[in-house]
């Protein structure tokens, strides 16, 4: 087939559903060059993507999976201040992955993420109201990346006066494409990592009863947790706690606007948001790509053979779109049913917010269909931009307006009269 153009470049996160489809069709295991220069191999299609996802000779750990040769070939260069966030949980394997999650899967399960919805609810409420009284925002800046921002920096204990520089520095790490992204953010990413190490420094002086503070009592205990991973594992869960429900908010807006009729539904009936969310899941795949694997073994995927010692990445905005599972995949449906969509990965590393992304999509949604009436765009469509990313899927900005209304305080209760006066 013709040559592939740069999956990991804003052109091809603008619209990569055709390339997805005629990869899907006629080359759905193939082996393309990053535009870094280093080669990968992708996998694009539903019941491959899944499979690749569960396979334990696809290894995240670089380390173990391949040769010192292999390993120089194939991974970015990394300044040594960084080395410590290549012991995070994301290119780990088993047991190490399994320790290392276990010490946070108690903060992100089903029941102690609802305990959350409380908070949510009051800060969504805040952003929408205030995005109403001026009838003119940025929905991503100020609404889809605040909400996340601040539920994860409140979890974490990160103040909130750091969380605007925090956002910043994780923003400049996503974003590295190849060995010369690294040099120019190589500033911002010394701060992210001065910065981490004083507030886990923090931590083990006053402790606390956020998660950080959990996690330096687990690694002061000596055996769980060790002082790299804690810091990897800070900023996975600011990075991951945030990146996807980012996009997600904003993505899924943009595509309701795409589709009126979508977006007067969604209003109609709120009690749809559930299904909704999923369908938009799939549709936006706010993570294009699963962080990438390495074959420790050759593995087939029918006639398709990958030869030991190479880099994969499972496309998950192909395996959403793929025809052979979802019935006009290019058609938003918010109550499809069922919706075997790959948004948050599958096997041992799928996504460990996933319950926390969920809750605050279902909060967010129907907070800005029903309180932003009129909202529409407020640029053309075609001069929206997308973020040059390996992995992840995202707007730049979404500059929307709405009708626009005043804010009202919450009435407090009447102040007594004074001596001598009537009210």
């Amino acid at each position: 087939m013709k040559s592939i153009p740069d999956i990991s470049s804003a052109q091809h996160k603008a619209n990569p559903h055709p390339l997805y489809a005629r990869l899907r069709a006629e080359a759905p295991v193939v082996r393309i060059l990053f535009g870094d220069g280093k080669p990968a191999w992708l996998v694009t299609r539903h019941a491959d993507v899944a499979s690749a996802l569960k396979d334990p000779r696809l290894g995240k750990d670089p380390f173990r999976a391949l040769t010192a040769r292999e390993r120089a070939a194939q991974t970015p260069w990394t300044p040594s201040f960084l080395r410590p966030l290549t012991k995070n949980m994301l290119d780990q394997d088993p047991p190490d992955h399994t320790r290392l999650r276990a010490l946070v899967h108690q903060v992100f399960t089903p029941r102690r993420v609802e305990d959350l919805r409380g908070r949510i609810v009051t800060i969504t409420e805040g952003l929408v109201a205030r995005a109403r009284a001026r009838g003119a925002i940025d929905l991503l800046e100020e609404l889809a990346l605040p909400l996340p921002i601040r539920v994860i920096g409140e979890l974490l204990g990160i103040p909130e006066a750091d969380w605007p520089r925090f956002r910043a520095w994780t923003n400049r790490m996503v974003g590295l494409r190849t060995s010369l992204d690294m040099v120019r953010a190589a500033p911002s990413l010394y701060m992210l990592m001065r910065y981490l190490r004083a507030l886990v420094g923090k931590r083990r002086r006053t402790g606390g009863d956020d998660l950080i503070a959990a996690l330096v009592r687990a690694e002061e205990e000596g055996s769980r947790l060790n002082e790299d991973e804690l810091l990897a594992m800070v900023l996975l869960l600011v990075a991951a706690g945030h990146e996807t429900t980012v996009n997600l908010i904003a993505s899924g807006t943009l595509a309701l606007l795409d589709d009126p009729e979508s977006l007067d539904r969604m209003r109609r009936e709120p009690g749809l948001v559930k299904p909704a969310v999923e369908e938009l899941l799939r549709f936006t795949s706010p993570v294009d790509l699963a962080t990438e694997r390495y074959t420790t073994e050759d593995v087939a995927f029918g006639e398709h053979v990958i030869p030991r010692g190479q880099r994969v990445f499972p496309v998950l905005g192909s395996a959403n779109h793929d025809e052979q599972v979802f019935a006009s995949p290019g058609r938003l449906a918010l109550d499809r049913e069922p919706n075997r969509h790959l948004g948050f990965g599958n096997g041992a590393h799928y996504c460990l917010g996933a319950p926390l992304a969920r809750l605050e999509a279902q909060i967010a949604f129907p907070a800005i269909v029903r309180d932003l009436p009129g909202l529409r765009l407020a640029v053309p469509r075609a001069s929206l931009t997308w973020r040059p990313s390996t992995v992840l899927r995202g707007l730049t900005r979404l500059p929307v307006t709405c009708a626009a209304a005043p804010i009202y305080s919450v009435p407090r209760a009447p102040r007594p009269a004074a001596a001598g006066l009537q009210p």
